[in-house]
């Protein structure tokens, strides 16, 4: 057995990961832009609306609803379901380890490692 063929497998996970990687981190980023331009231009269309007394806007009322929003996003975003915090007991004094049941640390270390390596320059780039 050479080790072209050892190696091949190896290299083609790799590979494939990392240009998945950068696939998404660039789509996600300007996806993050897209959503930026329009809530832009919706606040700087409310602006202009009120100036002309067309409507009136309580931006108070509007930036307690988007703290609120924003708060409930972000606590969604950082609780991953099937995780659990490593803890230690303090009767045993012994690290209790974490569990986790995500579905991609089944797709194995190079697969993982080279996807975020490339999520992050295609995130960068975009």
């Amino acid at each position: 057995m050479s080790i072209i063929e050892t190696f091949g497998p190896t290299a083609a996970t790799l590979d494939g990961g990392f240009f998945v990687g950068i696939l998404i981190g660039y789509a996600l980023k300007k996806v993050i832009k897209l959503a930026a331009v329009i809530g832009g231009l919706f606040l700087a269309g409310l602006a202009y609306l009120q100036y002309h007394q067309i409507v009136n806007v309580n931006w108070n009322k509007l930036q307690t609803v988007c703290e609120g929003a924003i708060t409930t996003l972000s606590n969604a975003i950082t609780q991953i379901p099937g995780t659990s915090i490593t803890s230690i007991d303090s009767s045993h004094a012994a690290t209790v380890t974490a569990s986790s049941s995500l579905a991609i640390t089944s797709l194995g270390i190079p697969l993982t490692d080279s996807m975020s390596a490339g999520f992050t320059l295609g995130f960068i780039k975009g």
